[in-house]
């Protein structure tokens, strides 16, 4: 086979300022680490309550390897069915006020398995039109009419919805703080007209999960939600993800979604850091992580207001650039001062937005942050007028 047409599209994607390339990380995920062999402030990792190095959640994935090795030796419905994902299970269940759960091996496996079992041909899918790739890839999979709703327009979703009375059957798929924005979705406004039209409902919680809600429980905490999905790899700091409803659609999630059946159990120490990081964060030192976290929030947003970069105050910060070029210019200028938030470009996001994604941590001190403000103050002319506007997709 003839790789030049492969040449061609890097060559080209290198053209256009869109080639990536992984920079190497050393340490673990803490404020401080090493990229590029150079000492920085971590503003990239969505390690958000700074959980991913937490020695009580070593000190609960190591005690697992003692007792159950590492791997789980097959899919869940083999011999992969360990007491551990069922002990995990219920406790997500009970921790988000749900009839079961169900564990994935990540986001990206949830969100394609659950849309593509749900709908299919004779379905309509209704997607907001930044919804992470996840969601978007599965709607694309299950072969159901799509229906792109602008960007957090309910007027929309419900005519939308009123005109798809032919459909079998309906899903709303949002996510609930959108991961390029920081953004949070009228959720709602989106459940009641869901329900008004007989629409299922999954709501992405990966960037709410433990940060926001109550115990962190996240933000369709309380709504009807007919299912929710969350990650344990931000802010719980670990690997896998969940989906949570009702025994009946758990049930049926089981049978017909595929990246379920036809994958390997999550590790037993994985499982392990899961159900130890979700304790955590439901109790008081998850209080005190989220207080920690929203302080630096404030701090950051009023230190960007005063540099006329207005920021909506949440955990993920969105600054515009609008060119990829200058926008990994400035991440690598940054990077001179000690400082590293990764550039984001299409197809990340839509062309003309490329940007600086700021994620904030409950372990950033007060140095972290106006070490940042400070060396955005001196390269703020990468930075276009409007950088809280920036709208983008999920990664």
């Amino acid at each position: 086979m003839s790789l030049r047409s492969i040449r061609e599209e890097l060559g080209a994607l290198q053209a256009r300022g869109l080639r990536r390339r992984m920079r190497p990380i050393d340490g673990p995920q803490a404020a401080d680490i090493v990229v590029d062999g150079r000492q920085a402030v971590n503003f990239s990792s969505n390690n958000y309550l700074g959980l991913a190095d937490h020695p009580a959640l070593r000190q609960a994935a190591a005690t697992a390897m003692r007792s159950h090795g590492f791997g789980a030796g097959a899919s869940r419905l083999i011999v992969g069915n360990l007491e551990p994902h069922r002990q995990l299970e219920e406790h997500v269940a009970r921790w988000l006020g749900a009839e079961a759960a169900l564990l994935f091996n990540s986001g990206y496996h949830a969100n394609v398995g659950i849309v593509s079992a749900l709908v299919g041909p004779a379905d309509g899918v209704y997607s907001d039109a930044l919804n992470h790739a996840s969601l978007i890839d599965g709607a694309r999979l299950s072969r159901a009419r799509i229906h792109v709703i602008p960007h957090g327009d309910v007027d929309a979703l419900g005519r939308a919805l009123a005109a798809g009375a032919a459909f079998r059957r309906r899903l709303v798929v949002v996510d609930s703080v959108f991961s390029m924005e920081g953004d949070r979705a009228p959720l709602g406004a989106i459940v009641d007209l869901a329900r008004r039209y007989e629409a299922l409902t999954l709501v992405d919680e990966a960037h709410a999960i433990g940060v926001l809600g109550p115990g962190g429980s996240g933000l369709a905490q309380g709504l009807p939600v007919d299912l929710r999905m969350a990650t344990f790899g931000k802010a719980l700091g670990g690997f896998g993800a969940f989906v949570a409803g009702s025994a009946e659609l758990v049930e049926y999630l089981v049978h017909r979604a595929r990246s379920f059946v036809f994958t390997t159990a999550l590790p037993v120490p994985v499982v392990a850091w899961a159900r130890a990081a979700a304790e955590l964060c439901a109790g008081a030192e998850g209080d005190t992580l989220r207080a920690r976290l929203e302080r630096n929030c404030s701090r950051f947003a009023a230190g960007l207001a005063a540099l006329g970069m207005p920021a909506q105050g949440t955990h993920i910060v969105p600054l515009l650039v609008g060119d990829p070029q200058r926008a990994m210019a400035l991440t690598d200028a940054l990077l001179q001062r000690g400082i590293f938030a990764q550039g984001v470009r299409p197809p990340t996001v839509p062309e003309g937005t490329s940007r600086l994604r700021f994620a904030l941590m409950a372990t950033h001190e007060e140095r972290h942050l106006d070490a940042a403000l400070a060396a955005l103050a001196e390269h703020r002319a990468y930075l276009t007028d409007d950088a809280a506007s920036a709208r983008g997709a999920g990664p």
